[in-house]
């Protein structure tokens, strides 16, 4: 009894932190951690990045939403008449336009059908990638590498060759005879839409595949000795793993597809017949640069930038809630 007494009234007594639940390093006053290091270290590092970002993003995006709130012309460029403030105005006389309204919903139906093309494509050739030998695996690589970094201008030049009414290769293929692609509003769409796919399959079919090898092959081994169909395992084990990358491209593509603008403007000619196949981007431009309505053209930016701002933090919240899963 004496020496247990003993032992008790000398053991060391137990540290602070004992029993605590474990939390942020402490700081001393001075603002540094154990290892030494300001909390303004990271900020310091941040500094260039974001001072460039400053100047090539914050001021043109306050230029713009400037604009948009003014009643500026080629009258007001040139100096002939003052510059007047509009409020709301321009975005009220926006809204009430019809065409307007028109070349918005085609807009969301044409990014939305490129979004999905681009996935079936791209993720479809992720698992034809794993399952091919390494030869065929690389030829389709370079290929689809090659499609990615050709340039907007050069692929839809040439897609409007392949495609051309006297001398296109396809029309001849088909038997289409002098079948023009860009004259109906609805086939120029799918033209364009094929030629978006073809250039934006290559990042889904990369990060997808990716994904794919990092699946645990007991699962699907295990999956496939159950007696699950290639489709079954892929609807049921791969995707619902590669639910996080999934849904980068998605955003991604997304936010790529609803400013789309070289393509439509190169292979309809800026816009089809009568503006037949307008989107935003090209709206905008006409609006801004051919009529010379650059308040006009600064609020359809500004529409723009919101609706891909709210598809952002959409992305970004994805990424937080599975950012802890991963």
């Amino acid at each position: 009894m004496t020496v247990t007494a003993t032992a008790t009234a000398t053991a060391p007594p137990p540290p602070a932190s004992a029993g605590k639940p474990p939390g942020r390093r402490p700081r001393s006053r001075t603002g540094r951690n154990r290892a030494g290091t300001s909390a303004w270290t990271p900020w310091l590092y941040l500094l260039p990045a974001l001072a460039v970002l400053g100047a090539l993003l914050v001021y043109p995006v306050y230029q713009l939403g400037l604009i948009s709130f003014l009643e500026y012309t080629q009258a007001q460029v040139s100096g002939g008449e003052p510059t007047s403030f509009q409020g709301l105005g321009n975005y009220t006389a926006l809204f009430a336009d019809p065409q307007f309204r028109q070349v918005l919903l085609a807009t969301v139906v044409f990014a939305a059908a490129c979004v999905a093309g681009t996935l079936v494509v791209g993720c479809a050739l992720a698992v034809l990638l794993t399952r091919v030998r390494a030869l065929p695996r690389l030829a389709l690589m370079l290929a689809a590498l090659g499609a990615w970094a050709t340039p907007a201008v050069t692929g839809s030049t040439v897609w409007v060759f392949l495609f051309d009414a006297d001398f296109g290769p396809v029309n001849k293929l088909l038997g289409l005879g002098d079948f023009s692609w860009t004259y109906g509003r609805y086939s120029a769409f799918a033209l364009v839409l094929l030629e978006v796919v073809w250039c934006s399959f290559p990042f889904v079919m990369v990060t997808v595949y990716a994904g794919i090898r990092a699946v645990p092959t007991e699962v699907l081994e295990a999956a496939a000795l159950d007696g699950a169909s290639p489709w079954r395992i892929w609807r049921s084990v791969t995707a619902p793993l590669l639910r996080p990358i999934l849904a980068v491209v998605t955003i991604q593509s997304v936010i790529w597809d609803f400013k789309v603008f070289t393509q439509i403007y190169v292979m309809t000619g800026g816009g089809g017949i009568a503006g037949q196949n307008l989107v935003l981007n090209v709206y905008a431009y006409q609006q801004a640069f051919a009529s010379s309505q650059y308040s006009l053209g600064a609020a359809i930016g500004v529409v723009m930038l919101l609706i891909l701002l709210a598809v952002t933090l959409v992305y970004l919240r994805i990424l937080r809630r599975q950012g802890e899963e991963l």
